[in-house]
């Protein structure tokens, strides 16, 4: 018995002791309470907190808006959950700025995309380069394999649920994944760091109000 007892608990030790090793590392971005850490740039769309999660909501007439960090990371690890909405674009931004000397203060750098299933093309995870040169996963151009890109992307993407999305970014490399499966797999060495920024697109003269959400979002920045 005295055997069995101190089996039972080195198993528990052990499973406990996995369990931190898995956690350590890991720095939660948003409380899930408020805003704080976080500072608004360009448009004037609309944030806040609602259950738990970061709800960004479309405003007629402005910019795209990006809720950002205050600090501003190069090497990491970053997951969260999406919600997204069938007729509003959105994306996160890694490794982005904004400086006064570029386009006077236009936020620009590497964006994770998020798009809806809803819509024809489904590149959500492709990496799009906000305010400087588009498309860079998929490339310009490559339409054979951005018609395979998308139609991972419509078998992957939850319509009307939350997805998962991890984003790595570690020296020249970033990769994305898509409720955990591999979608871009970039190399390219523009910007070595910068903010993370939550997305809400421009709508143009649309009035109605189109939100998109963000929970569980943390990082783990890498050495």
């Amino acid at each position: 018995m005295k055997h069995l007892t101190y089996c039972a608990l080195t198993v528990c030790v052990v499973a406990f002791a996995a369990v931190a090793a898995d956690d350590e590392g890991w720095v939660k971005l948003f409380n899930g309470k408020d805003l704080e850490g976080w500072e608004q740039k360009g448009g004037v769309a609309k944030y806040k907190v609602e259950d738990g999660a970061i709800v960004g909501t479309s405003v007629p007439n402005t910019q795209n808006s990006f809720l950002c960090t205050k600090g501003a990371y190069g090497d990491f690890v970053l997951e969260f959950e999406f919600k997204g909405h069938p007729a509003l674009n959105s994306g996160v931004q890694v490794r982005s700025n904004s400086l006064f000397k570029y386009k006077k203060g236009r936020v620009h750098g590497y964006q994770c995309e998020l798009e809806d299933e809803a819509q024809a093309r489904d590149w959500s995870c492709g990496i799009y380069d906000e305010g400087r040169r588009g498309w860079l996963f998929p490339k310009k151009g490559d339409e054979e394999f951005g018609k395979e890109f998308s139609e991972q992307g419509k078998r992957l993407w939850k319509d009307g649920e939350w997805n998962a999305v991890r984003i790595e970014a570690k020296g020249n490399r970033i990769k994305t994944y898509l409720n955990g499966e591999l979608r871009a797999d970039l190399e390219d060495d523009m910007t070595p760091s910068g903010f993370i920024g939550l997305q809400v697109h421009g709508v143009g003269d649309k009035k109605e109000p189109l939100s998109v959400r963000w929970r569980n979002i943390r990082i783990k920045e890498l050495k």
